[in-house]
């Protein structure tokens, strides 16, 4: 103990000196709390974003378009339809409910404004499926959806843009300079995987989007909700079997359709993002090394400044095993401390990015720890050269030093 003070009071004598030295490790630790902590904040962003389609949910798309050849990417067909919904919702017995769904771009007006946005054609099963929620009013049932009428819910946005703080309810907007009476206000939803705004669309009528407004009879996606999360994969087989049965396609053949699962998905975000995490990590990484670089040539420095030093304590009795452990501690001290004060640093930082801008950002807590042992380890291995070449010094040659 007495040693390891007797380090630490020498790099007292030279304050600004030990503090520049520490000053990449402090950045290093501080690189890699932060951006850990950025990339765990992505992550749980993108997976909430995912939960909140729903852990069940099966997603139906139509298959690629190939044309002279060319294959162009899935969804590029039109090959799915509201029966192929209605289908799915009454045979298959792993799926509890579905929904076909259709969307375009149009200009919806209100008296007062006018905003460009997403208008959804869905069937009056999508809300259930979607698990979403409606802010005020109701939402269109199955004789509106048979009568293709002309009736509407606003997300939060476009109620905002259009009619400001005032009560949508029961009037009328125009799309496509068509009459609609709003029904209804959906709750607030953010954004969804995909990074559109779930906040900014118009709720119509499957059938009143597809005849009234683009004039076809197809639907551009079918969402499906599994009645559990381990039947999905059955509820997957069921949905495949009959839309092959219902589009003639022998078992061998290649579907015009494409099944994906909420679940499979959330389990390839989950490991880009560690992927992500660990590169950024690794990068941040470069500058402990730095740091641990810095640490040697300051002790490597002292070792030569101190060389008259060593030589006396040699002679009064100090042992090589001594000099060894004081010029060791030194360099614990400074990689230690660093680490200690940027670790604090990269807390304070994240804690201030999520006040500023909201952002999730979790302190990685166990990864902090491991980070400021890492680095003072780094700094006692850089630091071992120079310990054992004072340790090394020869106590004549060292008094005569100048």
């Amino acid at each position: 103990m007495t040693l390891v003070l007797l380090g630490i009071r020498s790099l007292l004598k030279n304050p600004y000196r030990s503090i520049l030295t520490s000053l990449g490790i402090l950045i290093g630790v501080l690189s890699v709390v932060v951006l850990t902590g950025i990339a765990s904040g992505a992550k749980a962003l993108v997976l909430q974003s995912i939960a909140n389609l729903g852990p069940n949910l099966l997603v139906v798309i139509p298959g690629s378009v190939t044309d002279s050849g060319a294959q162009v990417g899935g969804g590029t067909d039109t090959t799915l339809t509201a029966e192929d919904a209605r289908a799915i919702r009454s045979q298959c017995p792993d799926i509890w409910n579905a929904s076909g769904a259709l969307r375009t771009a149009a200009q919806v007006q209100s008296p007062h404004a006018n905003w460009s946005t997403v208008i959804l054609g869905a069937e009056p099963s999508y809300l259930p499926v979607r698990d979403w929620r409606l802010a005020r009013g109701g939402f269109f049932g199955d004789q509106e959806e048979r009568g293709m009428a002309r009736v509407a819910v606003l997300g939060r946005i476009v109620a905002s843009r259009l009619f400001g703080l005032s009560d949508p309810i029961g009037k009328f907007i125009q799309i496509n300079h068509a009459p609609f009476r709003v029904i209804g206000i959906l709750s607030s939803k953010g954004q969804s995987p995909m990074g559109m705004n779930q906040d900014d669309m118009v709720v119509v009528p499957l059938t009143t989007l597809q005849s009234q407004i683009m004039g076809v009879t197809y639907v551009g996606v079918i969402l499906a909700a599994a009645t559990s999360p381990d039947r999905i994969g059955a509820a997957r087989r069921e949905i495949d079997g009959i839309l092959r049965l219902r589009h003639h396609i022998p078992p061998d053949g290649r579907p015009d359709f494409e099944i994906q699962a909420m679940s499979d998905i959330a389990k390839t975000a989950g490991r880009l993002s560690l992927i992500l995490t660990v590169l950024l990590a690794l990068i941040a990484s470069i500058s402990l090394i730095v740091g641990g670089v810095g640490i040697l040539n300051i002790m490597l420095v002292s070792v030569r400044e101190r060389t008259r030093e060593i030589g006396i304590r040699m002679a009064i009795g100090a042992r090589p095993r001594d000099i060894l452990v004081q010029f060791l501690s030194e360099a614990a001290a400074l990689s230690f401390f660093g680490a200690m004060a940027g670790g604090a640093g990269g807390v304070l930082f994240l804690a201030g990015i999520h006040l500023a801008v909201g952002w999730p950002t979790p302190i990685p807590w166990e990864g902090l720890l491991l980070t400021v042992a890492g680095a003072t380890l780094l700094g006692i291995l850089f630091g071992l050269y120079p310990a054992w070449r004072a340790s090394r010094l020869d106590p004549m040659e060292a008094l005569r030093y100048e």
